[in-house]
């Protein structure tokens, strides 16, 4: 960039946590719908809570009085899922907390933190006690008598609805939140529903290994439910834990957020070329956005600041989500563009 601006120039956007003049265009909006989507999810994992409670404690004492390791791997299951519950009900409180001086970009990332937690615990007091019990009766056996049968099929009924009930209330309001991946995008709606999918696989598996035991008096078979219990809980905790951990390292915006940013930069008069684009999800509705331009020749440094806070006003009112917003005005022929954004102070994200 020629004229009588220096070489680089760094244009971070709302950095500090004191809110600035442009944050009701970007952050209002969102901010309501957030809280509102906030209020359905905690109502859904209230529910999928209540279900779960109740549910643990009918196939603990349907388990221990029918000998039942299917029964018993399920009420573990349920167990972890009650927990998890309240992993979720705190990632939902304390994500919102608004940005402070420790926390310039917020708490956002908290619901990724406690949703990991949820999948640590599907893996250890699910999985791990499934494959446990599994184990146990395929070297002792089971004996069970028919009044124990018939116990714990009915237990495994019960839960069956209530599981089945707590998962159609989570799929509603995945359709309320838009349907498909967009619907499940937040993580603590994500989690319900894979426990609550899960929890009506995981009974099933048991309500046919309990019945093919009863009928054979082959003990391998409710064996074999609880192990395969135990790789379903273990194969959901990976798919959770594994998506907590990209958006806690710092996940990119999805490539045609990303696609639709550089379009609207490249499209301002004053920009010649866009050098580097990074975004980074900061929470469930904020992302981070860094952009390295290179801004037509001639212009003084003034009118590099007007056109600057012109360009992320227009980029904060076309995407509500870009709640940092960081513009780093470049020399491309001065060779500025080979530096990464971290060396100027403002970090762009992965």
């Amino acid at each position: 960039m020629s004229g009588t601006s220096s070489n680089r120039r760094d244009t971070g956007g709302h950095s500090d946590p004191a809110p600035t003049s442009d944050a009701p265009a970007h952050q209002g909006p969102g901010s309501r719908s957030g809280a509102e989507g906030d209020r359905s999810t905690r109502v859904t994992v209230l529910v999928a809570l209540a279900a779960n409670l109740v549910i643990a404690v009918a196939k603990a004492v349907g388990g221990v009085l029918a000998g039942s390791p299917a029964l018993l791997s399920e009420a573990a299951h349920s167990v972890a899922d009650s927990l998890n519950e309240v992993f979720l009900l705190a990632a939902l409180s304390r994500s919102r907390r608004p940005a402070d001086t420790r926390h310039p970009f917020g708490y956002g990332k908290e619901r990724f933190f406690w949703s990991l937690l949820a999948a640590v615990g599907i893996f250890v007091m699910g999985g791990c006690f499934s494959f446990f019990q599994g184990l146990e009766a395929l070297h002792g056996g089971a004996e069970e008598e028919f009044g124990g049968y018939v116990a714990g099929l009915i237990v495994l009924g019960v839960a069956l609805a209530a599981e089945a009930g707590s998962l159609l209330r989570a799929l509603h309001q995945v359709r309320w939140e838009g349907g498909g991946l967009g619907g499940l995008r937040d993580p603590a709606l994500r989690t319900v529903v894979a426990e609550d999918g899960t929890a009506v696989l995981g009974v099933t598996l048991a309500l046919v290994g309990m019945a093919l035991h009863m009928v054979t008096g082959q003990a391998v078979w409710e064996a074999s439910a609880s192990l395969a219990i135990g790789v379903l809980l273990v194969y959901v905790a990976y798919r959770l834990g594994r998506d907590a951990r990209d958006q806690l390292i710092g996940e990119a915006a999805d490539p045609e957020l990303s696609g639709r940013i550089r379009a609207l930069l490249r499209a301002q008069p004053e920009i010649d070329s866009v050098e580097a684009l990074f975004t980074m999800k900061l929470g469930l509705d904020s992302t981070l956005v860094a952009a390295r331009i290179d801004l037509m020749p001639g212009l003084d440094s003034e009118r590099v600041e007007e056109v600057a806070d012109r360009i992320k006003r227009s980029l904060a009112r076309t995407f509500p989500d870009a709640g940092q917003i960081f513009l780093d005005v470049t020399d491309r022929a001065g060779g500025g563009a080979q530096e990464s954004p971290a060396a100027t102070g403002e970090r762009g994200g992965a």
